[in-house]
């Protein structure tokens, strides 16, 4: 078990950015720590930075909120994505075996090239079936903008977390030239199509501004 938890996980080289037929090997490491996840709900808005209080607590579609807001060029740019196993907190959230392997993608949601947001999603094999494969071949179209179209899709509740550097979901994407990193907040969820779940993260990154 040791040795697990200090293994790599296994991802091929990404050539370009952004196709989605290629990965990028991921950076996170089996032992950090991971976060500490609590429901929006039963949170005090004062524990909540007024700063990114909208974006964690926002119901809506997170991709239109930020195309609203950012009034620019917005794009989203694939990180990475392949089979995997996800994080322990994050099969338990899915109701996963142990050691279950799920399709994984992370993204940047960027406005005129300044990144924004990052986001994690975790797929289960179980949920890849049916009309339902073709979240693995989404390339640079935004989650979001697929789910909320969805008639069958149910959101669970909010949960939120501050991530420190040195945890699993904290995006190495912002690791600066003085090695300094701020403590930022994310939120995530399962999202249900047809009964059948997946989880996205979503991390909001230093460069965001206040949601209006």
């Amino acid at each position: 078990m040791a040795g697990a938890h200090n293994a790599r996980m296994s991802i091929s080289p990404l050539k370009h950015p952004g196709h989605a037929n290629e990965v990028l090997r991921l950076h996170s490491t089996y032992h950090r720590a991971e976060p500490v996840w609590r429901v929006a709900s039963r949170l005090h808005c004062r524990d909540i930075p007024e700063s990114v209080r909208r974006w964690l607590l926002d119901p809506a579609s997170l991709t239109r909120r930020v195309q609203a807001v950012c009034g620019g060029q917005f794009r989203v740019e694939v990180l990475v994505q392949g089979y995997v196993r996800p994080q322990r907190n994050e099969a338990q959230r899915l109701g996963m075996r142990a050691g279950s392997s799920a399709f994984v993608r992370e993204v940047l949601l960027l406005c005129d090239e300044r990144p924004w947001i990052y986001a994690r999603t975790v797929i289960p094999r179980t949920t890849l079936t049916g009309p339902r494969r073709h979240l693995t071949r989404l390339k640079n179209r935004p989650l979001g903008a697929v789910l909320f179209a969805d008639p069958t899709m149910q959101r669970g509740p909010v949960e939120v977390a501050r991530l420190a550097p040195g945890s699993r979901l904290y995006p190495h994407v912002l690791v600066s030239a003085d090695d300094s990193r701020p403590l930022i907040w994310g939120r995530r969820s399962v999202f249900t199509l047809a009964g059948f779940p997946l989880l996205v993260s979503e991390v909001f990154l230093p460069g965001i501004p206040a949601c209006p």
